[in-house]
């Protein structure tokens, strides 16, 4: 790895756009009506939506360090339409319930893009929709599957391209067939995050960073600076929720790394083409996600070291050596145009698994503690489907509002159970992603269209089928 690369310092995000200016810790104890822990995407989009909802509501955000420090500034600016879960959530309450879920995470994409034009910020938005590639047999007979199967749940407007329509889109090499939806859009991370952030507190709300909440009662937030008490209390904490007091196993901090190159040249880009500017992704088992960004480098990203002993959290983002060297290879696998291109910043973030790979969202009205995420890598979006649905079920249980279509959607009240203690959950997930990377390598040599053996197996051991 070339020392030149910036390794940490939270994200390529920050670096390009800054650190925001510290806001006040809590001051002491205090009250409120709706209490939120997490400054990230979740938590500030709750708060916007319920102050939007409730003007007069007294919201109080608590943020361990500063907004956007966790997954939220860190992630890879997919705003796109996958939600965690969808399979097992049409097992559990039939076809039409998740297809209704879906239907429901499209109409997101749309929301954000309209938020964030309605509050006047720039969040380096644009809406190219996402294009999934396959480069291999197996890749590509997963990827035809994999269009017939969101067709299934409604997306009628997502479109399935051979080789050379792929191409046309963007020149991958050794790419044979891709699947493209327009529900995708690209995003810069931190300036969506810093925007928000602004704009919650314009409407009122009061934020309180570098102020760790350690424990969470009914009607407690309970921090080393005092206690906040609130009829309601919402966790949205994300990857970062195995630190609080009873929750070590309740979400998998999973860790997920990137890779951002020097900015390339017109001549390279021309070369690579990618004019529409999708977010990129792959269907090998252990795959990657990439941006074109608005500044004209390629940030992609995939697993790294995927999780560390214990639900521990790194500090700043900083990243091995190896998984640096590792993101490189998959950057010139697909681009060898781009081998003597500089890496300029590498970093990783961790973000929640539940045990069943389900994403959720939750309001227990005998506590009026309620909580979301399990996003599984696709928070970007999700967190605002949750945002809106916390606030209908904070409006129905104070009897401010009634059911509505998001509070009937199959992923509200989702129950799962626990992860299990060390050693096992580690060996589980460091196996589970050596198997996954094994599987690649199998069908990347064996130039077979069957699926590895190697991935089903691991697929099931995780209980994400």
């Amino acid at each position: 790895m070339s020392s030149r690369v910036v390794n940490g310092g939270i994200s390529f995000w920050y670096a390009d756009d800054g650190f925001p200016e510290a806001r006040e810790p809590l001051g002491g104890d205090a009250s409120a009506d709706v209490v939120i822990v997490g400054g990230g995407y979740t938590g500030l989009w709750t708060a916007y939506y319920l102050k939007k909802a409730v003007p007069f509501l007294r919201i109080t955000v608590l943020e361990q360090k500063f907004c956007g420090y966790g997954a939220s500034g860190r992630n890879g600016g997919w705003l796109y339409n996958g939600i965690a879960g969808r399979d097992r959530y049409a097992k559990l309450h039939g076809h039409e319930a998740a297809v209704r879920l879906q239907k429901a995470m499209n109409d997101t994409v749309d929301e954000v893009v309209r938020a964030v034009g309605e509050e006047g910020f720039d969040a380096g938005l644009h809406k190219g929709g996402v294009l999934e590639v396959a480069r291999t047999p197996a890749q590509l007979a997963r990827l035809r599957a994999f269009h017939e199967h969101e067709l299934s749940y409604g997306e009628k407007d997502r479109e399935l391209y051979g080789a050379r329509e792929t191409a046309e889109r963007i020149r991958v090499a050794d790419a044979v067939g891709s699947s493209w939806t327009p529900h995708g859009a690209r995003v810069h991370p931190v300036k969506l995050v810093k925007g928000l952030a602004a704009a919650v507190e314009a409407l009122g709300v009061t934020v309180h960073e570098q102020t760790p909440v350690t424990e969470i009662r009914p009607k407690h937030a309970v921090t080393p600076y005092g206690t906040v008490r609130a009829p309601y209390v919402l966790r949205c904490t994300e990857g970062f929720t195995a630190a609080l007091k009873g929750q070590k196993r309740t979400w998998l901090p999973m860790n997920s790394s990137m890779i951002a190159t020097e900015p390339l040249t017109d001549a390279q880009w021309a070369a690579i083409g990618w004019e529409g500017r999708q977010t990129l992704g792959d269907m090998a088992h252990a795959y990657m996600y990439a941006q074109r960004t608005a500044d004209g480098r390629i940030a992609l990203g995939g697993r790294g070291v995927p999780y560390r002993f214990g639900s521990r959290t790194d500090n700043d983002g900083r990243t091995q050596a190896a998984t640096v060297e590792a993101l490189r290879e998959i950057l010139v696998a697909f681009f060898p145009m781009l081998a003597g291109t500089r890496i300029a910043h590498a970093w990783s973030g961790v973000l929640g698994v539940p045990r069943d790979w389900c994403a959720s969202v939750t309001l227990d009205r005998s506590t009026g503690v309620g909580w979301a995420g399990g996003y599984v890598g696709s928070g970007v979006a999700t967190a605002n489907l949750a945002a809106r649905t916390l606030r209908d079920l904070v409006q129905q249980d104070s009897g401010q509002g009634g059911r509505t279509e998001l509070t009937e959607l199959p992923w509200v009240g989702h129950k799962v159970r626990r992860w299990e203690p060390e050693p096992l959950r580690w060996l589980g997930v460091q196996g589970m992603y050596a198997t996954y990377r094994t599987a690649d390598r199998r069908e990347l040599a064996g130039h077979r269209a069957e699926s590895s053996r190697l991935a089903r197996w691991a697929d099931r051991i995780a209980g994400r089928h």
